[in-house]
């Protein structure tokens, strides 16, 4: 950033996009772009196809089906009906703190924004998991394996809500939990809930919204910090997507998008 003198700063409080305030090569690829849109033939353009293509080509083999879509919060709600269609039941375990998007399906899973509606503002088939904290949490560094331990509570609300005959659709989380204070999960924690949570019948949603494409530094996305073998059922993503631009898109493997499209309800997005 350049002040009233021409000083020059370092930019550290850009929010959720990062490829620049109107950087000259990002504009010129927009207006590229806007000089060939077609509203009319949303399924016809090589662009999404290519997009798709660059965009599976940074992910697991497996995450292979992209749904583009035109918020985070569209992204997110989107891998609920996925998730549910697939796995055929409804409840999700989220995070404690966690945030998912401004639509009623994801305050109903967001404890961030629920918890100021008071206790009763929780819904049946939302069970919440302790944040995987290891500086503030129950289990902390000098805990011997801090991520079996939190992945194992996730294994008791499990076991609690088949006993109470409810069946897990999901378990949703930030890769690295934003709103919740910047919660980086301990090694080995997403690949147990995973091992959890697909024994229950239900799949793993990584939310990387706001902390996706490259944030992290070492690493395109979050969840892989939890090593290369950890690999989610559905990633989101969205917000620096497009950069401030209404982009976003869900990612899952065929076998979940081959399930969603078999209820023979065909799924579109206006514009992307």
């Amino acid at each position: 950033m350049f002040d009233e003198r021409g000083a020059r700063y370092l930019d550290c409080i850009n929010n959720v996009a990062h490829v620049g305030h109107s950087h000259p090569e990002v504009t010129k690829a927009a207006v590229k772009q806007m000089e060939v849109l077609n509203t009319n033939s949303r399924f016809l353009h090589d662009n999404l196809v290519q997009f798709a293509e660059r965009l599976t080509a940074t992910l697991p083999e497996k995450l292979s089906v992209c749904y583009l879509v035109n918020s985070g919060s569209e992204a997110n709600d989107l891998a609920l009906r996925l998730a549910r269609q697939y796995s055929g039941h409804l409840d999700i375990i989220t995070l404690d703190h966690a945030y998912h998007g401004h639509v009623t399906s994801l305050i109903d899973i967001s404890p961030y924004k629920f918890h100021q509606l008071g206790k009763e503002a929780k819904k049946e088939y939302v069970h919440v998991a302790s944040s995987p904290d290891t500086y503030r949490g129950i289990y902390r560094e000098d805990h011997p394996d801090p991520g079996a331990a939190y992945a194992e509570e996730v294994n008791n609300i499990i076991r609690e809500a088949h006993q109470n005959n409810r069946q897990i659709a999901a378990f949703i989380a930030e890769s690295m939990q934003s709103c919740g204070g910047q919660i980086i999960p301990p090694p080995g924690y997403f690949q147990k809930v995973a091992d959890y949570v697909h024994k229950a019948g239900g799949v793993f949603i990584a939310d990387e919204v706001q902390v996706g494409f490259g944030r992290v530094g070492k690493h395109f996305w979050s969840f892989q910090l939890q090593g290369e073998h950890f690999v989610p059922d559905i990633v989101t993503m969205g917000k620096p997507i497009g950069n401030g631009h209404p982009l976003s898109c869900v990612v899952t493997t065929r076998e979940i998008a081959e399930a969603f499209g078999a209820t023979g309800l065909e799924y579109f997005n206006t514009v992307s």
